[in-house]
């Protein structure tokens, strides 16, 4: 380097210093005169341009550079020269070499301000220029996309805010794209939706998750609800902050609106097997069972529950009647052959506790939209004398037989549809549960018969304010439960029950003498209290307790703050372990008597929780708690000591009254029940003859050879046994010789109307007769006309019980008039 200006380079060692770092500078460096002449070039020229920098010194730039790089940067040298910083980024060239530079022009001033000179430095950004490239290309290729997508396409910020939506998207709802980017997602996105939105975009924001897929539903421009499939990814900046959100969104409405008539078509079929009156089992190609209709649970003894997927060779089991040997199914080879099949011979269904139906069957296959068999489907039915008695107890099975509304087991399986239908739709579906606020007292004031009528006509209300999909269910005493199988959240439900409520209390129905009923209700909201049907039901439940505790006579909806077991339950429970101990429970007694004569011949120990003479709470009260508890077992064995020691000490005294007492399912599954029986006669002193068991349906159907056993052990005894409210469940009279009864309890639901329904009447004499016929003692509860007493006499029942002779008494009280038996 050669100095040629003095002020331009440093003097001393501070001059070799800065030559060496401009001379190795990673730059193109030069100083120009005012006369436009190089006096300094770095030795960088060399290596980008192939310039031997001696060459250029002292030459005019317009003698060392080509044309086309003059025309490009000489006007930034003229604007430099005149005194003006100036920039200049664009290709440079010297010969054959080329690159891509970013240049500064920095006038030099003397003392006076007179331009003497202009610095110049030019840096290589040709690898930057073609990212920078390649980046443009990128994004013009990346927004041709974007905007000419087949699909919506948006961009988002964070905050929810659209930066950027495409033309698909603008057309699926309705908007201008500057009309639509005036909104947020929030705004377009459905109120029931924005919860589950909300969630995984702040999943999305906090790192948990890269990217989801989500059904939802936007609102068009005009207002109604446009079905989508979002896809959302995230894209970070190059510190990972999150700097905006890409959605594809596809218009998935059609498809959802094909998904409800499927549903529809599928609940219309549900529908249709469990009202007909045969029975109906499908299978799969490899024979595994996948669905059972209600006739079929009964008449096989697997529910559908327990069926689903076992081979149909087990569930569905033939003989030939006169041979005894296994029978062909002749689903496998409807199957096998692709036709329809008939069933030949005396074929005979074996249940799974044993006992035997003659049916008659056809079998054929099922196929799919392509017609390829995909499985197959076996009808068939009762054929025996006794196939009306059990079409119409399979029908009670699942309905209520005072209002005909659906039961508890129909509920069930109705709740599991409705939710499983309202999951595969990203739907909410609402619980009702509903009390009719002191029924009791309309019992005890007006009788029975009244509160009977009280319940068909709040029954009736409740079907008649409801869409046809909705279900209404009687599942107890005073109980109802509204199943909606869609609603809109929270506002829906609310508004249905502010409804119920507002028209019920206008009906003349509410009001019955002096008294106003009123109901209370209790909401649960899937899925935001509950996901599955015995949460959404026990939920419901809690909520009703809530608002007893609050003075009834209004709704509440579940919310995570209502303990597990209600404040209600839980002193039940702690005051039933306080009234065990100190003796506040007490047994009273209802007399049975002799259809004939009239005379008391018995008497049913009915237990109840009394302080000076008042109840404490009633038995529908405290019973489901002391079962829920456990309580119900000491509680059992505290009733067969008590009812033991009352049925001794009246033998004592001469008068032999055979004392009958409910058992419960838990008490009698008991290891120790039959050791507490034996017992409490022993410690009586008491003949077992005069004491008598009652046992429901289900408990002697559900346990099978179980149950046998262990009742055949009470009769060795010498207690006797008898079936209580027999008929309101799938309980064939010929499977009673299979198990040791000595008595029927027709249900008081038969009884009831047995003047004005020749059904329930022809039902309760084939009862009487065929239980006479068995050697069988029939016991009619639930009487309180003199017509039902004539018509029970006269079809030959042995027992009557009921208001009309006489209510439950304390032990004091009972048997003041007995008569000889």
């Amino acid at each position: 380097m050669r100095q040629t200006d003095r002020e331009f380079v440093p003097a001393g060692g501070e001059a070799q210093w800065a030559a060496h770092v401009v001379e190795g500078a990673p730059a193109l460096i030069t100083y120009i005169d005012s006369q436009r002449r190089f006096r300094f070039v770095n030795a960088t020229h060399q290596q980008w341009l192939s310039v031997d920098p001696a060459h250029m010194l002292g030459r005019t730039v317009d003698e060392v550079l080509d044309p086309w790089s003059m025309q490009r940067a000489g006007s930034c040298l003229t604007q430099a020269l005149a005194g003006e910083p100036a920039v200049y980024e664009g290709e440079l060239f010297s010969g054959s070499a080329r690159c891509y530079v970013h240049g500064n022009f920095q006038p030099d001033l003397d003392d006076d301000g007179q331009v003497r000179g202009v610095f110049t430095v030019f840096i290589d950004i040709t690898e930057r220029h073609a990212l920078e490239t390649q980046l443009r290309e990128s994004e013009q290729r990346f927004y041709g996309a974007f905007q000419h997508a087949s699909i919506g396409m948006a961009l988002v910020a964070p905050g929810g805010h659209l930066l950027r939506v495409n033309d698909a998207l603008c057309q699926m709802l309705g908007y201008g794209e500057e009309e639509l980017l005036s909104k947020t997602i929030i705004d377009i996105t459905h109120t029931d939706d924005l919860a589950a939105s909300r969630l995984l975009a702040g999943e999305l924001m906090e790192g948990k998750r890269e990217n989801y897929q989500l059904e939802k539903r936007y609102f068009h421009r005009d207002g109604h609800s446009v079905h989508v499939q979002l896809s959302v990814s995230l894209v970070r900046t190059w510190d990972g902050s999150p700097y905006h959100v890409v959605a594809q969104i596809q218009d998935i409405s059609q498809r959802k609106a094909y998904e409800e008539a499927l549903f529809r078509e599928r609940e219309l079929a549900e529908v249709t097997l469990r009202s007909i009156g045969d029975a109906v089992i499908t299978t799969d190609l490899q024979h595994r069972v996948t669905s059972l209709n209600p006739i079929a649970e009964a008449m096989t003894g697997w529910t559908h529950a327990e069926a689903i997927g076992r081979p149909m060779s087990e569930v569905f089991k033939l003989i030939d009647s006169r041979t005894r040997e296994p029978l062909y199914n002749p689903l496998l080879d409807a199957i096998a052959r692709d036709a329809i099949v008939e069933l030949k011979g005396d074929a005979v269904l074996l249940h799974r506790n044993g006992f035997e139906t003659p049916i008659e069957d056809s079998a054929a296959s099922i196929h799919d939209h392509a017609g390829s068999v995909i499985g197959g489907v076996l009808v068939f039915h009762d054929v025996s004398e006794t196939r009306a008695l059990a079409l119409k107890m399979a029908h009670l099975a699942q309905h209520d037989t005072l209002t005909g509304l659906p039961n508890r087991s129909l509920l069930q399986s109705r709740l599991e549809q409705v939710l499983a239908a309202a999951m595969r739709r990203n739907d909410q579906a609402a619980l009702l549960h509903i009390d009719i606020d002191h029924f009791k007292q309309v019992n005890d004031t007006l009788g029975h018969t009244a509160g009977d009528t009280l319940l068909r006509a709040f029954a009736a209300h409740l079907r008649n304010s409801l869409r046809n999909e909705d279900t209404v269910s009687r599942v107890g005493g005073d109980e109802f439960v509204v199943l909606l199988s869609h609603v809109d959240g929270r506002i829906g439900a609310s508004q249905l029950c502010e409804k119920l409520m507002r028209e019920w209390q206008a009906s003349s129905a509410s009001r019955l003498a002096d008294l106003t009923i009123n109901f209370s209700a209790g909401i649960s909201v899937y899925p935001d209290d509950a996901k599955d049907a015995e949460s959404m039901l026990r939920n419901a439940d809690v909520a009703t307790y809530e608002v007893k505790m609050q003075g009834r006579n209004g709704y509440r909806f579940f919310t995570p703050s209502m303990s597990e077991r209600p404040a209600a339950r839980l002193r039940i429970e702690q005051d039933l372990r306080k009234a065990l101990r100190q003796g506040d429970l007490r047994l009273h007694y209802q007399p049975k008597v002799n259809a004939h004569t009239g005379a008391i011949v018995g008497a049913e120990a009915l237990l109840r929780w009394q302080v000076d003479g008042r109840d404490v709470y009633t038995p529908d009260q405290f019973i489901p708690v002391a079962e829920e508890t456990g309580l119900i077992v000491p509680l059992g064995e505290w009733v067969m000591r008590e009812a033991c020691r009352q049925a001794g000490e009246w033998h004592g005294e001469g008068r032999p009254i055979v004392v009958a007492m409910n058992v419960s399912a838990p008490q009698f599954q008991h290891p120790g029940f039959h050791a507490a029986l034996q017992a409490s006669l022993q410690e009586a002193d008491l003949p077992p003859s005069l004491i008598e068991l009652e046992l429901t349906e289900r408990m002697v159907m559900s346990a099978g050879d179980q149950s046998r056993a262990l009742m055949q052990r009470i009769k060795d005894l010498g207690v006797s046994l008898a079936l209580d409210d027999f008929g309101t469940g799938y309980c064939s009279l010929s499977y009673l010789k299979y198990f040791p009864i000595d008595a029927l309890k027709i249900d008081r639901t038969f009884v009831r109307d047995i003047a004005t329904d020749a059904d329930n009447a022809a039902i309760t004499d084939a009862i009487i007769a065929m239980a006479h016929g068995l050697g069988m003692t029939v016991v009619a509860e639930g009487v309180e006309t003199r017509e039902q007493a004539d018509h029970l006499r006269r079809a030959g029942c042995s027992l009557l019980q009921g208001f009309l002779f006489g209510s439950a008494q304390p032990a004091g009280d009972f048997g003041r008039d007995l008569l000889p038996a």
